[in-house]
């Protein structure tokens, strides 16, 4: 007896709208705030408002410049954070790019190894000094610290799992790494790991109690330079003394440079200026050459071997679905081999420089609303005053009652005026609202700061009362 043909009444899934490629190109201004609005995050676009970045739509982006839908060429001195390194499509890994894509070379290979993986991790261990030389691929810097901290920790174990951090750090918003990220904003009111403690950053005096009094502590967490801190240094010798105290205490030590490596100090590492050589390192942001995410945790083989190096213990954090993916690796190998080919960490040390005389200059210039300079190689921090100390003496005392609230509002008038004005877009920093922070890429030139500088200075010289009111005739324009 033959079976009956089996027949499927399912009914036939019905094609929602969808924008295409195409469509999604010609968007507007309007609609793309609308959408964003409705789909990604309406509370940020409050502060998009607040800076008219939200009438701003950028079309392209070549080298220094994005490039607007109505023509504007904005010189970029916020560099993504630190990801645009090689700026905005760089020729030489824009046409690897295509190349591997024209050769319909792999890009998931999960069941076989991967000779782009294999090579990038080979690349990273030929650069990083000392004995960092195990290399794990993943996407982001979270997920790159996250790979740096559970290393750290399987090798340890748990009799020595306790994590130092230090004040105002930012590790990643993921789960782990956003329990020794240093905000109470971010950390908002998730359940966070509880084997952490916090030390002031740059005290080396704190972390030797710390570590003399509990040897629970195993690890030690800091980046080289704080980033989200507002550019901010450990005094001279503090890594040295740290890498002494760890070593004494059998202690590892992890140095978090996603933003501070990959050349933007005029080394590839920044700790490499004093010398030392931590257990454990990350990088991510410029790392996929300025055109694909990717993050890498680079560890001591020892440190490696004793955490995942058995058959049992191998694949407790192996590589992830898209850790080592073929395009993202290809394009980090050719951007590592255009770092050195252009001296593209010998620009950043001479810009960088440079950048810092000429804002030493304005701070001399204008010490009623510059604060402090600070940072090394294309990281510099430009911190103002608080508002009350920009006022005349009669009114100080008064407007100081306000300052924690306005904290914050002189960076972002003068950064909307840079870009309103002037077509320059800097960036800010998450925990003192006072810093202007200047990350361009490593390709800028003398011409380019000398533009950036010009533009600054003019929006300095009409001193608080001028900014503020300039500030407030581009908000009224915009309302019409």
């Amino acid at each position: 007896m033959s079976m009956p043909a089996f027949k499927d009444d399912s009914p036939v899934a019905q094609r929602p709208k969808l924008y295409t490629v195409e469509q999604a190109k010609e968007l507007d201004a309007a609609t793309v705030k609308d959408l964003f609005a409705a789909h990604i995050n309406p509370g940020q676009l409050h502060f998009l408002k607040l800076l008219g970045f939200d009438k701003i739509l950028v079309d392209r982006a070549e080298g220094m410049h994005y490039i607007t839908r109505d023509g504007r060429k904005i010189l970029d001195f916020f560099g993504g954070f630190c990801s645009v390194a090689f700026g905005h499509n760089h020729p030489r890994i824009v046409a690897a790019r295509k190349t591997f894509q024209d050769e319909n070379r792999h890009e998931i290979c999960m069941a076989f190894m991967s000779q782009y993986a294999s090579a990038l991790a080979a690349n990273l261990a030929a650069i990083s000094p000392g004995d960092l030389d195990m290399v794990f691929l993943g996407s982001t810097g979270s997920e790159a610290m996250e790979a740096a901290l559970k290393v750290a920790e399987q090798a340890q174990g748990p009799g020595k799992s306790r994590i130092l951090h230090a004040a105002n750090s930012f590790h990643g918003k993921t789960k782990g790494v956003l329990s020794v990220t240093d905000s109470t904003l971010y950390q908002s009111q998730f359940k966070l790991v509880e084997n952490r403690v916090k030390v002031p950053f740059g005290d080396i005096e704190a972390v030797r109690q710390a570590l003399e009094s509990d040897p629970s502590i195993g690890i030690v967490v800091m980046e080289t330079i704080q980033g989200g801190g507002g550019i901010v240094e450990a005094p001279l010798g503090f890594w040295r003394e740290l890498r002494a105290l760890c070593d004494k205490h059998g202690v590892l030590w992890v140095a978090d440079e996603v933003q501070c490596g990959l050349g933007r100090t005029g080394q590839f590492f920044a700790f490499e200026r004093d010398g030392v050589v931590p257990d454990v390192t990350a990088l991510a942001k410029a790392l996929g050459g300025s055109k694909a995410a990717m993050g890498a945790m680079i560890a001591r083989r020892e440190i490696y071997m004793k955490a995942y190096g058995k058959p049992k213990t191998a694949l407790i954090h192996a590589q992830a679905t898209f850790g080592g993916m073929g395009e993202a690796c290809i394009s980090a190998i050719e951007g590592l081999n255009v770092l050195y080919d252009e001296d593209l960490m010998g620009n950043a040390q001479r810009q960088g420089d440079y950048l810092l005389e000429r804002l030493n200059a304005l701070r001399v210039k204008y010490p009623n609303l510059l604060k402090e300079i600070r940072g090394r190689g294309l990281m510099i921090g430009v911190e103002f005053r608080d508002i009350s100390e920009t006022m005349p003496f009669g009114v100080k005392h008064m407007v100081a009652l306000l300052d924690d609230k306005l904290k914050g509002s002189l960076c972002g008038f003068v950064g909307a005026l840079l870009l309103k004005e002037h077509d320059v877009l800097v960036a800010f920093t998450e925990y003192n609202r006072n810093v202007i922070r200047l990350e361009p890429p490593l390709i800028v030139t003398r011409e380019q700061c000398d533009q950036f500088i010009a533009a600054f200075e003019d929006v300095l010289s009409r001193g608080v009362t001028g900014i503020v009111t300039g500030y407030l005739r581009k908000i009224a324009a915009a309302k019409g």
